[in-house]
């Protein structure tokens, strides 16, 4: 199986090295769909499409198996934790075994106010959606289609 995402190019972009990966042509990014690409869960809440770093705060899952929930917020596979997307921030921790042990959920909320999920910029061209990132710069502050 080849992945829908592949490096697209790398190419100077304001003095810094950005890195741009395919993700998938725009229509096929209906509300309510995620995908994989390169370091990124791409997807979207409502009709707002998003990039955000692909691991979960709390054991590492891949969020691009995750899914969106009817808020709008991306919801770790292996154990329900939920993201906003437009910050990046945990909006409620782990669940199941980990929601009964007292201090989890708070504890990692406010982890993730400190270290949010990473975003990236997303660019559509010519009817393809692409995610980049500057090497040695912190993901992009709002993760919109431009």
């Amino acid at each position: 199986m080849v992945p829908l995402a592949t490096v697209k190019r790398e190419r100077p972009l304001g003095g810094a090295m950005a890195q741009e990966v395919e993700v998938a042509a725009a229509v096929e990014l209906v509300p309510g769909v995620v995908r994989g690409a390169g370091r990124y869960a791409v997807g979207n809440a409502d009709g707002e499409l998003f990039a955000v770093t692909r691991r979960c705060r709390h054991l590492g899952a891949d969020l691009a198996n995750g899914s969106v929930d009817r808020e709008g917020c991306l919801v770790c596979p292996w154990h329900g934790a939920r993201y906003d997307v437009a910050t990046g921030r945990m909006t409620r921790g782990p669940q199941g075994f980990f929601a009964k042990i007292p201090g989890v959920d708070l504890g990692y909320r406010l982890m993730t106010r400190i270290l949010p999920l990473g975003r990236g910029v997303l660019v559509e061209r010519e009817g393809t959606i692409f995610v980049r990132s500057h090497r040695g710069e912190p993901e992009g502050r709002d993760g919109r289609v431009r």
